[in-house]
């Protein structure tokens, strides 16, 4: 089971704080055996144009991309998605973990996390 994971404010320049959570080492290695399990799976079903968090991809391809792209079209897309990850639906969000695999284990961890 995973443990409580140590919740740190850190500031922000703008005033107030940001929470931050930091998991023990057994969480961590217990997350990645679960990224481990899920990344061959899902890895395939990301756009080729997703740089966050994958792998063989980084800020710099993104970057080399936009500045490939600016040269390209003269519009731009500004989005905010400020307060996103505290916002998404976690039921939904669940459906698709429960859609892409049968692991109970990988499901319960996930659950509990």
């Amino acid at each position: 089971m995973p443990p409580a994971v140590r919740r740190v404010d850190i500031p922000k320049a703008a005033g107030g704080t940001s929470p931050l959570g930091i998991p023990t080492v057994s969480a961590r290695i217990a997350q990645m055996v679960v990224k481990d399990m899920l990344e061959p799976i899902l890895e395939a079903l990301f756009h080729d144009d997703s740089y966050g968090y994958r792998p063989h991809k980084s800020a710099h391809n993104a970057l080399r991309m936009a500045r490939h792209r600016c040269w390209r079209t003269d519009w731009v897309l500004d989005v905010d998605i400020k307060g996103f990850f505290d916002n998404i639906d976690h039921e939904l969000l669940m459906r698709a973990v429960y859609r892409h695999t049968d692991c109970r284990w990988v499901k319960l961890y996930i659950e509990l996390y």
